[in-house]
């Protein structure tokens, strides 16, 4: 037997002896709110495993403390990943629609190439370090992966870059570019040690899209859980084979054969020109109540709905049904806010021709607000979809704050007294034997990343104060926790990017790059803590040093900011029109518009000529208010009359699990929740065996094979030539481009707007 297939468990003799202290720890469930909606009060108690069955399911609770895992092969070809991933996700990042290469991908790639590495290269050593210790094992193969994720996707900030570029003609060094991006990217990691004891050690915080990750590593290494000893049916292996292989040969129609069924607007094929029955069936401006499509990258295009729980699910489907499908249509048809003059959902803002918001228009020579050309040209407009997912950030901001407050802070006081060897879990147990990452770590990342920060903001004269900066972090400090809280029970993450642009609105108005700044330090410090915190609960989950892993991600995300700002500084220099409706490739950036339409409605117009009382959209700060107010209602009802159905009810998830709506529209939400409701609510209750034997792998099947066959697709058929393979065939056929001619696929609104429409004075 290979070294990575032996299983090693570890035996109360065992623990006795010391190999892993044994305490005397009650059960998990002692420690579980009856209001945990992802726990059955039903169960039956585990000493041994976790609790809960998705954990059981796709994560081993046996662990050899003298597995090798940070070894130098692992080191070697981590960075290979480092490199080449977030490469070529910043390369992608600009395009629509754009590919991202998530974990799966290196993930798969690296299995063979070890198990290639463990059996011909030569056991030599190099510098003290073996450079082939023997077979590949599961612990290394998380080493490279995390390596290759914790920066694979495009840094936040290098779109503060690109808005400066795009809107706004400026040319920042790339001195400040490069710190810019240390700053964010790495100042989030300070939080490693406050997050590890509320979001990694207690069981409870289950962190779903890790259950994935881990059942193909268990998959991949022949590892036991309670999934894979499921009797009856193939293996594990053989149905992710077959999964991957039948959707890689399926990805070549909807992605480049038959691009009609990835949107598939069939409604509106009937009646191409009713403007009504487009924007209620259309999928591309549209509210896609047409509900089919039969591409998997429109299904999880925010994340696989396979891990999630159904209660999670529905509640956002619910907020797709009554925001989007209600709400909306009712605001846009009575031209509330004169929004029947614009596309019903857009990324765009419009000016009062229904033209698209000229920013420059409004700015002075030195880039900030210049009042009197903003009286002369226009306000701003926002389509209906657009105004409400503001509406909606608003709500979930206040509603996470009550929600966190009324249901955990017994569990957040509960671990904060608590260390992080206590923890009642099987999993906390094994990982004490390892050596915990001093404080003092984290407190040497914060200083100097935040040193970096203030260089950033006076040397190249940004605009932004420094308490400014400093503002920006205590927000996200202050939210960390209670966002990853949810984020850990639903893979649902609340975005800051709005509360943040609101503030600093009206702290510093009429400025965009100072918004811009703040608004990423204080967003996206505590999405990368967040990041940071999901990777070591997977450590967590395979029983990794905590120290290999803080390590291996600090040097990597170091090196994938620095590869992301040399691909985007190639691609401005190299691609024409980037960034315009004229670019070649499909390069017209849609995630950068929306980042520079928000510096325009926050930084530059302001949001008190937006949202304050008597503009245009004061009405939509009132959600503040509901978000408040809801989960205290809630609380209060299921306390008072013990409705069981009311621990599904979450109200931070209704308002934020459709955060990315724009640029996504419900297309990406409907057969999100239907797929899920299929999956995590029927099969698992009729057949829970096969569900917790298949459901994980059936999702790592997916996203791989149409991560890996999007890239074939577009290195090998799209990119070369200039794109001109198939230009007068494939490319043009009807179900490649004449399915979009239609009122959806324009864009056209409920009303001609006229010559010029809105208030008359503003």
């Amino acid at each position: 037997m290979s070294f990575q297939d032996e299983k090693h468990s570890t035996s109360d003799a065992d623990l006795e002896k010391g190999a892993v202290p044994y305490r005397d720890v009650v059960a998990p469930v002692a420690d579980i709110d009856e209001a945990d909606p992802n726990f059955d009060p039903d169960a039956v108690q585990f000493e041994d495993d976790s609790p809960y069955p998705e954990v059981r399911s796709a994560v081993s609770n046996t662990d050899d403390p003298e597995m090798p895992a940070s070894t130098l092969r692992a080191w070697i070809v981590g960075t290979i990943w480092a490199i080449l991933i977030p490469g070529v996700n910043q390369f992608f990042f600009f395009r629509y629609p754009s590919v991202t290469i998530g974990q799966l991908v290196p993930l798969l790639l690296s299995f063979p190439i070890m198990r290639f590495w463990a059996r011909f290269v030569p056991h030599v050593k190099i510098f003290g370090a073996s450079l082939n210790p023997g077979p590949f094992t599961i612990k290394e193969h998380v080493i490279m992966n995390v390596m290759a994720t914790v920066g694979y996707q495009s840094a936040y900030a290098t779109d503060i870059i690109a808005v400066q570029r795009v809107f706004y003609n400026q040319n920042p060094p790339f001195g400040y570019q490069w710190l810019l991006v240390m700053s964010t990217q790495l100042i989030g990691f300070s939080l490693g040690g406050i997050c590890k004891r509320f979001l990694v050690a207690p069981p409870s915080m289950i962190w779903p899209t890790n259950l994935v990750t881990a059942t193909l590593f268990n998959t991949l290494h022949g590892r036991a859980t309670a999934g894979s000893d499921a009797r009856g049916g193939m293996s594990r292996e053989r149905f992710f084979l077959w999964v991957f292989c039948v959707y890689f040969c399926w990805n070549f129609v909807p992605t480049y054969l038959f691009a009609a069924l990835s949107y598939f607007p069939w409604v509106t094929w009937i009646a191409p020109n009713n403007r009504v029955v487009n924007q209620l069936f259309g999928t591309q401006t549209g509210l896609a109540m047409s509900i089919i499509t039969f591409d998997w990258a429109q299904i999880a295009y925010s994340t696989s709905p396979l891990p999630i729980p159904w209660w999670a699910i529905g509640n956002i489907g619910f907020a797709v049904v009554f925001f989007y499908w209600l709400i909306t249509p009712i605001l846009y048809y009575t031209n509330t806010w004169y929004s029947a003059y614009l596309p019903l959902i857009s990324n765009k803002a419009f000016d009062n021709t229904g033209a698209r918001y000229n920013v420059t228009k409004i700015l002075t020579p030195e880039g900030t607000f210049d009042p009197v050309a903003y009286q002369k040209y226009s306000p701003l407009f926002l389509p209906a979809a657009f105004a409400m997912s503001y509406g909606l950030s608003f709500a979930a901001i206040t509603s996470i704050v009550v929600h966190i407050f009324l249901y955990y802070r017994k569990q957040i006081w509960l671990q904060a007294r608590r260390s992080l060897s206590e923890q009642p879990d099987i999993h906390a147990r094994l990982m004490s034997v390892y050596k915990e990452v001093p404080e003092w770590w984290y407190g040497i990342i914060f200083a100097a990343m935040f040193v970096f920060g203030i260089v950033v903001i006076e040397v190249w004269n940004t605009g932004m104060p420094v308490w400014a900066f400093i503002v920006a972090l205590l927000i996200s400090f202050v939210l960390t926790i209670p966002i990853g809280i949810i984020q850990a029970i639903t893979a649902n993450q609340l975005g800051l990017n709005v509360i943040t642009e609101l503030i600093i609105g009206y702290m510093i108005p009429g400025k965009p790059v100072p918004m811009m700044m703040f608004k990423t330090w204080g967003y996206i410090t505590m999405a990368q803590a967040l990041q940071f915190t999901q990777d070591l609960k997977l450590g967590h989950y395979m029983k990794i040093s905590p120290r290999p892993m803080f390590w291996c991600q600090v040097f990597a995300t170091v090196v994938a900011g620095t590869v992301q700002l040399g691909v985007q500084s190639w691609m401005f220099s190299n691609i024409k029109g980037i960034c315009t409706s004229k670019a070649t490739g499909g390069f017209t950036c849609p995630s950068t518009t929306v980042f520079g339409t928000a510096s325009v409605i926050w930084g530059v117009i302001g949001p008190q000529r937006q949202f304050s009382q008597g503009q245009m959209y004061y009405g939509l700060t009132f959600f503040f208010l509901a978000g408040a107010v809801l989960p205290a209602i809630q609380y209060v009802l299921h306390k008072k009359f013990h409705w069981n159905w009311l621990k599904y009810v979450n109200f931070p998830v209704i308002f934020s699990g459709t955060g990315l709506l724009p640029p996504a529209t419900p297309l990406n939400y409907v057969p999100f929740v239907i797929v899920g409701f299929i999956f995590n609510y029927v099969v698992r209750r009729r057949n829970f065996t096969w569900w917790a034997k298949y459901n994980y792998v059936l999702s790592a099947g997916l996203d791989s094979a149409y991560a890996v066959g999007t890239i074939i697709i577009f290195f090998c058929l799209q990119y070369p030539r200039s794109g001109t393979i198939g230009a007068d065939t494939i490319q043009t056929w009807w179900g490649n481009l004449g399915y979009s001619n239609t009122v959806d696929g324009q864009g056209t609104p409920y009303l001609d707007p006229p010559a010029k429409f809105g208030p008359s004075t503003w």
